[in-house]
């Protein structure tokens, strides 16, 4: 088994008009579901927007907001805990349908440590 990020950048659901989010976080709760009833599903969520990111650098010094310049920040993501890469696509598919934004799909660095 390995274990898959699934995500997509903020602002990515901008497009998703007001009336529609309630439909949407149903059908993502609703992937939640089937996933954790597969038994893959790990961890998922949304994150609030760019504005309340905060850094810290290995100096100890903190950053946040506007003084934030990092890669481009996520807007939610999955965890799945799968077979192949091929069944992570899967559930990326069932994540872009339920979000209606594309999803990164990316396979986290086994740990044996972990």
């Amino acid at each position: 088994m390995a274990r898959y990020l699934i995500s997509f950048p903020d602002g990515a659901m901008s497009h998703i008009p007001d009336e529609d989010w309630e439909a949407v976080g149903l059908a993502a709760h609703a992937v939640n579901s089937e996933a954790k009833a597969a038994g893959v599903w790990v961890h998922s969520g949304g994150l609030l927007h760019a504005t309340e990111v905060s850094v810290v650098d290995p100096d100890g010094s903190i950053r946040h907001g506007a003084d934030v310049q990092a890669g481009p920040p996520v807007g939610g993501f999955a965890i799945v805990d799968v077979s192949s890469r091929d069944d992570a696509l899967r559930w990326a598919v069932k994540l872009a349908a339920a979000c209606r934004c594309p999803q990164e799909v990316r396979e986290l660095m086994p740990d044996a440590n972990a």
